[in-house]
């Protein structure tokens, strides 16, 4: 198991660099007290877990349980029992700093010692020095805006790291007639496809069964249209990951959300697990379709 201890000055970017670690799969805690870092390694040691690292914000914010040498000094010993220990640090200028807690307009850690914000920004970059002299990486956030902080984070910390895990994909059918699904990323309306309700042998049964399923999918149309999206898609999917995007929310639409929708659906969930993408295929409206079927609107489905 790998650790990351992330540590720097308040407001360089401590908190996103824990995000940007939590979002490429590692387990991540913020605002850990440093105390509890030896027996949070021990647990994890010991305990089976999915991620192949474990990211600790340790900090100012931690107040008397804070002191800088005794957590250096920490570090340095759980390297030398066997820990992989890679400590990362934050900071940026004074002027950066400043304006950034001027915009947020929260208090400094150190404010609470009667300090003004210079004096506190000045006063924690001095004893954080024993931490920066250990990082094996060293970030400068200095006028970087939060929209270019990711690209920063990764040409540090891409090194460190593991393959990015794969964008987790959700398909989803639904119904146009139910309202659109606020969580998609992607809203696909298929209503321009055959539809088979008005196939009465088709009417009542799903896009997840075969007959219906073989009508939609062998339709010209569906083909030619399905050639395009998975295009599409290819073409979007590195584009979502290069911009840092990790969940992608498909939503399929038909009328009613049982036969059409269901049916493109599935064939989409099926060409995404082949790219590689973890995807679960959701279809929102069929059940409740299908209890309306023994009275039908005039509509179709």
């Amino acid at each position: 198991m790998t650790y990351f201890i992330v540590t720097g000055q308040s407001g360089a970017g401590k908190t996103a660099c824990v995000h940007y670690l939590e979002d490429k799969g590692s387990f991540c805690m913020d605002n850990i007290p440093p105390i509890m870092v030896p027996k949070l390694i021990e647990v994890f040691d010991t305990t089976p877990t999915r991620s192949q690292t474990v990211t600790l914000g340790v900090d100012a914010r931690s107040g008397e349980f804070f002191d800088a040498h005794a957590v250096a000094g920490m570090i340095r010993e759980l390297n030398r029992l066997g820990h992989s220990i890679k400590t990362i640090f934050m900071e940026a200028s004074d002027e950066t700093l400043l304006d950034r807690y001027k915009e947020t307009r929260r208090d400094h850690p150190l404010s609470q010692e009667g300090l003004s914000l210079m004096q506190a920004i000045a006063e924690e970059r001095v004893r954080l020095q024993p931490l920066r002299e250990i990082a094996g990486c060293v970030i400068d956030t200095t006028g970087v805006s939060s929209r270019a902080m990711r690209k920063l984070l990764d040409k540090h910390l891409s090194s460190l790291l593991e393959a990015d895990p794969p964008i987790r994909a959700e398909v989803m059918s639904f119904g146009f007639k139910r309202g659109l699904p606020r969580q998609a990323d992607l809203v696909v309306d298929v209503r321009f496809l055959p539809n088979p309700f008005y196939i009465e042998s088709l009417c009542r049964h799903s896009g997840l069964d075969e007959d219906v399923r073989a009508f939609v999918m062998e339709h010209p149309v569906t083909k030619e249209f399905m050639e395009k999206w998975k295009d599409l898609l290819s073409f979007l999917i590195p584009c979502y990951r290069e911009e840092g995007k990790h969940r992608l929310v498909i939503a399929v639409g038909c009328t009613g959300g049982a036969h059409r929708s269901v049916a493109i659906a599935e064939a989409i969930g099926e060409f995404l697990r082949q790219m590689g993408l973890p995807t679960q295929i959701n279809h929102r409206d069929l059940l409740l379709e299908q209890a309306h079927w023994e009275n039908p609107v005039e509509d179709g489905e």
